[in-house]
């Protein structure tokens, strides 16, 4: 079974370095009782993607390609609204990939670090911009900012 072993942190953008070119994403989500169901698209790829219940900070994950088309189709007619537009930075640190998520649209201000990790208990290194962890927080999901947008948060 293929596993996502994800954590997520704020970021103070005052200590960013300079970005590379970002990967545009537009994501939406699938109503679906045991297992969230999405659809992205990645500059000019598709993907849908299958993701279990979270435990811990680990949850099962399946991805599989899909034509451009499809996706756009599925976003159009299946997907709940608003979509998750964002931009993505992929920033290498100290031997690990981390994803740094500018947020447009109606979650415009949010801005959350990832990074992926081969076990839970793996050690790595912060760099210096990150900054509270947010991983056992449901409100950073992005399938949870589909219906609670951050515009809207008090």
């Amino acid at each position: 079974m293929a596993l996502e072993i994800e954590r997520k942190f704020l970021v103070d953008t005052s200590k960013l370095p300079p970005l590379p070119a970002p990967y545009t994403i537009k994501q939406g989500y699938i109503a679906a009782r045991n297992a969230t169901v999405r659809v992205r698209i990645r500059d000019k790829e598709a993907f849908l993607t299958l993701k279990g219940r979270t435990t811990g900070v680990t949850r099962s994950e399946f991805e599989y390609p899909v034509p451009l088309s499809d996706a756009e189709a599925m976003l159009t007619q299946l997907c709940e609204k608003p979509y998750i537009d964002k931009k993505r930075y992929l920033l290498s640190y100290a031997e690990h990939t981390w994803e740094l998520d500018i947020f447009e649209g109606e979650n415009e201000g949010l801005i959350v670090a990832e990074i992926e990790l081969s076990s839970e208990d793996e050690v790595f290194e912060k760099p210096e911009w990150v900054t509270a962890e947010v991983s056992g927080d449901p409100r950073y999901r992005n399938a949870y900012l589909v219906n609670h947008p951050y515009r809207t948060w008090q």
